[in-house]
């Protein structure tokens, strides 16, 4: 079976292209939406998507009314290919029931993965370069190394408690025990 999505972004734009185009590709049945694409909930498109079985195909007017980038279209088709379903976009002439089309698609999933490795490697250059220079990520101590001794002195000093350490200085008692241990000991 032919199943059919289409989307508009507002309540002002028409359908009624999208609809036209997809009766003409054959879908029996079409389902209606009116949404943003970046909206993150979609429940036309769930629905749509819930009721494919396998040897359906989901043909759209354009990639750009399916999915919200390529990460996001990437993911669908994983999902259609689970489902064992195919996938039609009439504007960019993609059609996986062919094997054309099967290639233009996963050329696609290359070029996302391609994209998301070369963010991956910039973050850690990034992070290297500045640990190069000194600065170091993540949050702040809690306690600085000439503390880290009047902590333990204290720690030392059956008369005090943790409780108060803690309230002197700021910090819980997990933060405490991942400095000093419970007999003073220093904890790296």
């Amino acid at each position: 079976m032919r199943i059919g999505y289409a989307r508009v972004s507002t309540g002002e734009q028409k359908l009624d292209l999208q609809l036209d185009e997809l009766e003409e590709a054959g879908c029996e049945r079409i389902y209606e939406e009116k949404t943003s694409g970046a909206a993150k909930s979609r429940p036309e498109l769930e629905k749509c998507m819930d009721s494919l079985r396998e040897g359906d195909t989901l043909v759209v007017w354009r990639l750009d009314r399916f999915g919200r980038s390529l990460k996001d279209l990437v993911q669908k088709m994983d999902r259609l290919e689970d489902l064992g379903a195919d996938f039609v976009s009439l504007t960019e002439g993609i059609d996986t029931t062919t094997a054309q089309g099967k290639l233009t698609f996963h050329i696609f999933g290359a070029l996302a993965e391609f994209e998301r490795e070369l963010n991956r490697e910039r973050t850690m250059a990034g992070l290297r370069a500045a640990r190069e220079r000194g600065r170091v990520g993540g949050r702040p101590r809690s306690l600085d190394e000439e503390e880290i001794p009047q902590v333990q002195s204290l720690m030392e000093n059956p008369d005090v408690s943790t409780a108060n350490i803690c309230e002197r200085y700021g910090i819980s008692k997990t933060t405490l025990y991942r400095y000093v241990g419970p007999d003073g000991e220093r904890r790296r």
